[in-house]
């Protein structure tokens, strides 16, 4: 059975969103980020440096899975390996839809989900460092060009790939997440906007927000 590592409140919200669309069982192990914890961790919390957990991932960090025997790390990865098996709509139909994703995805990764951090962090809160509303505004200027690229990749038919909701929707939504504390880039972005609030109003999103928003902040 498949074993999803991590805490709603991480990047492994993105996998139990998408295990939550495919409706295929697993166990949830929930490791919290070790920095949200006091020092020294308090007995018997499983977190990225225990023990336990650094023999799945040696890099410390979640979410990680075990399926069947493989380890997999890295979220985006994760979704893509994880449609790909339980094969349906969520999945590439073909080689060009395949890398289309892997395109959004590592696009994600690269050119959105930094500076859409630096909105969240320095205009909601971080746990670790005081807001900084110059870092959020300069992120909001990063983030305008790529806005633009995606609202016009909706312009065909609402979706990046293959004109359904798919793993490169969830992949890209919990990125784009991130930013949702500038509202100005989804006004000057209305197919993003648009995209995101679809993406969020799914019953699948729903019921791992909910169980995201039952742990503990």
């Amino acid at each position: 059975m498949l074993t999803i590592y991590g805490v709603y409140r991480s990047r492994a919200s993105r996998n139990l969103w998408l295990a939550e669309e495919l409706g295929i069982p697993f166990n949830h192990v929930p490791v919290i980020q070790r920095y949200r914890l006091p020092d020294p961790a308090p007995a018997g919390v499983m977190h990225t440096r225990s023990p336990e957990f650094m023999r799945v991932n040696p890099n410390g960090h979640i979410p990680s899975i075990e399926d069947n025997g493989l380890v997999l790390h890295e979220s985006l990865a994760i979704n893509l390996y994880l449609a790909k098996k339980h094969g349906g709509p969520l999945a590439p139909a073909n080689a060009v839809e395949d890398a289309q994703m892997a395109m959004w995805a590592l696009w994600a990764a690269t050119e959105v989900e930094s500076p859409a951090l630096d909105i969240l962090y320095n205009r909601l809160g971080n746990p670790t460092a005081p807001k900084d509303p110059k870092i959020a505004d300069a992120a909001v200027e990063k983030l305008r060009a790529p806005f633009a690229v995606l609202d016009q990749a909706l312009a065909a038919d609402g979706h990046p790939v293959g004109g359904r909701f798919t793993v490169a929707d969830i992949n890209l939504a919990e990125v784009f997440r991130y930013a949702q504390a500038a509202p100005e880039l989804f006004e000057a972005a209305p197919r993003v906007q648009a995209w995101l609030a679809g993406c969020q109003a799914r019953p699948a999103f729903k019921a791992m927000w909910a169980k995201r928003e039952a742990e503990p902040a």
